[in-house]
């Protein structure tokens, strides 16, 4: 039975790499990636043998303890992103607890993430092969390390199954894994400085968190190495208690998921009024536009793209020296309407099976195209010109004024057409709805990737005209170049929106069933 479900994993694997030729390409490079962090991670590991112990011991016992604090809890934070093996989906079969316990876990270990953070345990042993004590040591700290990883993260996922199935805790987990995402060059800068502040201290910092559950397995031969097997022993019984915690603790939350699945919540639907149906106008661009707002306001997918506008500030004040450079902040808008007026070329994408409806009531192309612009308008408008207004006066450069909005309403207005045509043309392997934000086949990403800088180029290009204006207004410090960007970017970005509009609208008339059977093949 165990060698059943693990054969299972890789077979689900590879069912999955045979619909994309982007999946097969998507894994290739995100197997070379992985070798080379793996590459660096084993070399390091083996040129600290030649290190005084205090150094292999501070490095190895934060490395090893921060991967299993990993492994530990970034799996609850980002459920849903690896359902290979679906602990649900196992429910109505007659597997012993025990045997889906060992299954779970040996497939854990042979996963891609289990056979890189395998191997650099490994690496361990030779930091650690100063004399065959402290190998053996190295050894059995590494294999109780890694088990107790896998295990620890099957273990904190089953205890929270049951809690926070429901949308709400969806969207709050992609906050709180999106958000330290998009700000990990300031987080990266801010601990690194702190890291050096306190580099004095790591010694016995490492000291401390080899006493804690998550340290105990890797500091178990740097005792040996110093000759202190009392304290080696002690270790050891704390890692092998961790691990026996670890394995209760998630045989008995993985009985409660067997025997009591999640169930998700009821929704409570309003029955008063037709909500944006009742605002928009009773047309097929309206009907259209008032669905997509509600998807805008409801879909925790397409809450995404809103995350990043109160980012975009931090990132450029961070980018500007913490307001060293207040002239940075003035870019803001432009970069968010490039974020918020491409964010619709996947729209058809994310709405999966349901586009049926479109192409079942007869819904005109340039009607579906128009609602969907009109929708992200609503809100994406007033934003990138309020953020526009207000780095300027935040920065106090109002001569730059006319100019950005030149180039930030040239952008938002040309990406609503590049966004329409893009739209109608491909299908995109999003998360379906209901899924996490982060979940994505084998492909899906590297190919989300690949069409974002093509649309990006394409953007860019359509709108030099009143880019290549407003920047030599700035470097003139000529105001009425500034104003003839913004007349260039208004009326050849409507231009560009009336055509993308048309153009995009006559590509999904004629492509929209077929559309419809790609993504009924993503399902």
């Amino acid at each position: 039975m165990v060698a059943t479900l693990v054969r299972l994993r890789f077979q689900l694997l590879a069912n999955g790499l045979r619909k994309s030729p982007f999946q097969i390409v998507a894994v290739v490079l995100g197997g070379l990636y992985g070798l080379l962090l793996l590459g660096l991670a084993v070399t390091s590991l083996i040129a600290l043998r030649l290190a005084p112990v205090d150094l292999a011991q501070t490095v190895v016992v934060l490395a090893g303890a921060a991967v299993i604090l990993g492994w530990t809890f970034l799996p609850v934070l980002t459920a849903g992103i690896d359902q290979t093996v679906d602990t649900a989906r196992l429910a109505p079969f007659p597997v012993p607890l025990n045997t889906l316990v060992l299954s779970l876990a040996v497939s854990g270990v042979l996963g891609v993430p289990g056979i890189v953070t395998s191997i650099a345990a490994l690496a361990t042993v030779v930091t650690w092969s100063r004399d065959i004590l402290s190998a053996l040591a190295a050894l059995v700290g590494a294999v109780i390390g890694v088990v107790t990883a896998v295990v620890g993260s099957r273990m904190l996922a089953a205890l929270a199954s049951r809690v926070g199935a429901g949308r709400r805790a969806r969207e709050a987990r992609t906050l709180l894994v999106f958000v330290p995402l998009m700000l990990l060059g300031p987080i990266i800068f801010l601990v690194s400085g702190a890291l050096r502040n306190v580099s004095d201290l790591l010694p016995t910092i490492a000291d401390i968190v080899g006493w804690t559950p998550f340290g105990a397995a890797w500091a178990i031969p740097a005792a040996v190495a110093t000759g202190d097997f009392a304290k080696a022993g002690a270790l050891l019984l704390m890692a092998l208690a961790t691990l026996v915690v670890f394995v209760a603790l998630w045989r008995w939350g993985l009985a409660r998921a067997l025997e009591r699945p999640a169930r998700a919540a009821e929704s409570k639907v309003s029955r008063r009024g037709n909500g944006l149906f009742g605002v928009f106008a009773a047309t097929p661009t309206g009907a259209v536009a008032a669905r997509a707002l509600t998807y805008w306001i409801r879909d925790p997918r397409y809450a995404q793209s809103l995350v990043t506008i109160p980012i975009v500030p931090v990132l450029l004040f961070f980018w500007g020296g913490f307001g060293e450079n207040l002239a940075i902040l003035v870019w803001v808008g432009p970069v968010v309407a490039v974020l918020l007026s491409m964010s619709i070329y996947t729209d058809i994408s994310y709405d999966n099976t349901a586009f049926a409806l479109h192409l079942q009531t007869g819904v005109t192309g340039v009607a579906d195209r128009a609602g969907r612009v009109i929708a992200l308008a609503v809100f994406a408008v007033p934003v990138s010109l309020l953020l526009t207004v207000g780095s300027v006066a935040v920065s106090g450069t109002w001569s730059l004024l006319p100019g950005l909005l030149g180039i930030t309403l040239g952008i938002l207005l040309t990406g609503f057409a590049v966004s329409s045509v893009i739209s109608g043309r491909f299908t995109f392997a999003v998360p379906a709805p209901g899924d996490s934000p982060f979940k994505a086949r084998p492909g899906g990403g590297f190919s989300l990737m690949i069409s974002t800088f093509a649309t990006w180029g394409i953007l860019g290009v359509l709108v030099l005209p009143e880019l290549v204006l407003a920047l030599l207004g700035f470097a003139t410090d000529n105001v009425a170049l500034g104003v003839a960007s913004l007349g260039v970017g208004l009326a050849l970005g409507g231009g560009l929106l009336v055509l993308g509009v048309r153009l995009g609208g006559r590509i999904l008339d004629a492509r929209g069933p077929e559309l419809l059977a790609q993504l009924q093949n993503q399902k």
